[in-house]
């Protein structure tokens, strides 16, 4: 791979706090997603996204947003993150928080900061295109006040992804203004973007200038940081993450995309095409991966098939599964928790299955 000439004003923050519920019962509350090796690679999701953005970022300007009961995973899982990079909230929030937080810190050790927001849980195929359009991306939001989201065209209708329309060209790169956001649209609709090809699928990835950023972010969050700049102008870390655990709970529950992108000005889009996918759903996971001459998807597990097609399935180690005449079906088990359900719109199904459980069963089983 070409040598990356890391700039010192890039930085980026990898969001790894989430609960992971949509590929419940094999993400579970108490371990999520992002900190399973899921594929059987050796490595984990979150593992996974560091060593691929250090490719891009210096080490010390990679960033983790989590959940305070995540921190000894992140701890175990990315050893030689700086601790001054670990950010551990005390509450659950949507994403627009995470971010703030983020911007706050990077903000302060370099004003003139570019930065891209990444989820913890994708898959990237080929690495050297993302690079390249992620580094393009970096220059696009370094010379003007933007936010910049990475999209790449859809292969099929998903519902349970966000859409976005293309406006004018930029006329830089592959760089357009976007007309619209629409998420996680129902099949139908989501047909319809899939034909008329000015809808891209929104990665979850963006960028922007981290001045730019944080007055998009003043506009539709309380003012929990600045109230500890008045304060406290000359704040220590540690001053900062005490101030955080006691205020964070003051912001709204409200994600990024809903909140910052979908209602602010100057959003622009790059199309990507560098191998995407979410590994945040069963549906997703069976479109993205290499499929066997039965057509169905077998993550790490043993498995006798027999007249079963268009099937996922991942099962604990060292357990055999026996499965005949099953077509389109979620097979996935976890502990104390074995789910068999239609892969179709397996989104809200799994999403209706965890409130059901978690209120019949209670906490251990989600």
């Amino acid at each position: 791979m070409t040598m990356i000439k890391q700039d010192n004003n890039n930085y980026c923050v990898i969001l790894a706090g989430g609960k992971g519920r949509r590929l419940w019962p094999i993400s579970r509350e108490t371990k999520p997603k992002q900190f399973i090796d899921f594929f059987g690679s050796g490595s984990t999701l979150l593992q996974s996204t560091y060593e691929r953005l250090l490719k891009v970022f210096p080490k010390d300007h990679i960033f983790v947003n989590t959940n305070e009961v995540y921190v000894d995973y992140v701890l175990e899982q990315l050893p030689d993150l700086a601790p001054d990079n670990l950010m551990a909230e005390p509450i659950h929030r949507n994403t627009a928080p995470s971010v703030a937080w983020a911007a706050h810190r990077i903000a302060r050790i370099n004003p003139n900061a570019n930065i891209l927001i990444s989820p913890s849980d994708q898959m990237v195929v080929n690495e050297e295109k993302f690079i390249a359009d992620l580094m393009e991306g970096l220059e696009f939001v370094g010379e003007r006040d933007c936010l910049l989201t990475m999209g790449v065209r859809p292969t099929r209708p998903e519902p349970g992804y966000g859409y976005i329309q293309i406006g004018d060209y930029s006329n830089f790169d592959d760089v357009y203004e976007v007309k619209s956001f629409i998420e996680k649209p129902d099949r139908n609709f989501a047909s319809m973007f899939v034909e008329s090809e000015e809808w891209y699928w929104n990665t979850g990835m963006f960028l922007s200038n981290v001045h730019y950023l944080g007055q998009c972010l003043y506009k539709i969050l309380p003012v929990v940081l600045r109230n500890l700049d008045e304060v406290h102008p000359h704040f220590t870390l540690e001053e900062e993450n005490a101030f955080v655990k006691e205020n964070f709970v003051s912001y709204p529950n409200i994600s990024i995309d809903y909140g910052v992108l979908e209602k602010s000005e100057n959003v622009y889009i790059k199309k990507c095409d560098f191998g995407w996918a979410d590994v945040g759903t069963w549906h997703g996971i069976f479109e993205a991966r290499q499929k066997s001459d039965d057509d169905n998807v077998v993550i790490d597990s043993d498995v006798i098939l027999e007249d079963a097609h268009q099937n996922v399935i991942k099962l604990p180690k060292g357990k055999l599964a026996v499965i005949n005449g099953l077509d389109g079906f979620i097979v996935a088990e976890q502990g104390n928790v074995l789910l068999i359900c239609k892969k179709e719109d397996s989104s809200a199904l799994v999403r209706k299955y965890v409130n059901e459980v978690q209120m019949k069963k209670g906490e251990d089983f989600v």
